[in-house]
């Protein structure tokens, strides 16, 4: 779907939200934000439908689509019948706002093949006493670099009352398998060994969690502390062996942990799986198994990393399929 990608890009919405005068700035990694709200975007959004003369349906439940001269759509508000059928109906993520499988059932009738679905961009849960140790820290950010495989990502990672979350534990999960390891860097960019040997040079009768309460959030280095040195709480470093230090070093940059879970659909903010792309023109988006039929967004099998990505797909593909639809 490199091709729709490329027909619409980032910097054609750009032009577009300057298009409506609406003031935006750009966060870290090129994110860019609405000054006001995200409101201003489904203002735009809408007012550009009401420029083409799109009529907006709501409360409208679709009953079956048919081909007969065209598509037929029954729905409780009546049938309809075009020469084209746009499924824009998203995922599975976040179903109190609405989101069900109704693509996926869809593309199935028309004899498409739908990738197993499963929640991503979403937070993991713990049980037993990584449970119980997140909960203490729920509220507490810290900057990591989070692992599964060969997969990392580096930004904040947060703890809540059910487990992790943040920035690089939402993009981890995306790649992350029931069963598998996590893998959490503490000192992200810092050679671990050196902070902790320099330290004991420098401050002697200092205490372990005083010098790492320098670099990481205390509350955190509490629980660390019971986790890796309980027995050296009241040490001074320079009563520490060096491959005691060593070890420790390792644990912060190394800390694996193994979740039981995601909070899967309920919060995950994309749907993994979907619509197989092989069976759709990475041109237009339409089927190759039914002409008139495309599909678009988080219901095709493509799914971006956090940022905006996600949403860029859905202007994309849209785009692509509007031109000929």
């Amino acid at each position: 779907c490199i091709s729709a990608l490329s027909r619409y890009t980032q910097w054609d919405f750009i032009a577009l939200v300057e298009k409506h005068g609406i003031a935006y700035h750009e966060k870290t990694a090129g994110q860019l934000f609405c000054d006001d709200s995200s409101k201003d975007i489904v203002a735009m959004l809408l007012k550009e439908c009401e420029g083409a003369g799109v009529q907006v349906q709501t409360h409208c439940e679709i009953a079956s689509v048919s081909v007969e001269d065209g598509f037929r759509i029954r729905s409780n508000k009546g049938s309809l019948v075009s020469q084209s059928l746009v499924v824009a109906s998203g995922g599975l993520s976040i179903p109190k706002m609405g989101a069900t499988g109704f693509g996926y059932q869809l593309a199935r009738q028309f004899g498409h093949t739908v990738l197993d679905t499963r929640a991503g961009l979403v937070p993991f849960t713990f049980t037993g006493a990584m449970h119980e140790l997140t909960g203490r820290l729920s509220g507490i950010s810290t900057p990591a670099t989070v692992s599964t495989g060969d997969v990392a990502f580096t930004e904040d990672i947060l703890f809540t009352h059910r487990g992790l979350s943040g920035p690089a534990i939402l993009q981890l999960s995306s790649y992350w398998s029931p069963g598998d390891e996590i893998h959490i860097d503490l000192l992200p960019g810092r050679d671990a060994v050196d902070v902790l040997l320099d330290a004991k040079q420098a401050q002697q009768k200092s205490l372990l969690r005083t010098v790492l309460g320098t670099v990481l959030p205390r509350a955190l280095v509490g629980e660390l502390q019971l986790l890796f040195w309980a027995e050296l709480a009241e040490t001074p470093l320079t009563e520490i062996a060096d491959d005691t230090l060593t070890r420790i070093a390792k644990g912060l940059k190394h800390w694996t942990l193994k979740p039981a879970a995601t909070e899967g659909y309920r919060t995950a903010e994309v749907t993994l799986g979907g619509v197989d792309t092989a069976e759709l023109s990475s041109k237009t988006m339409e089927s190759a198994r039914q002409p008139g039929l495309y599909f678009i967004g988080e219901v095709v099998d493509v799914t971006g990393h956090l940022g905006g990505f996600n949403f860029q797909w859905a202007w994309s593909s849209g785009w692509a399929a509007g031109q000929v639809a």
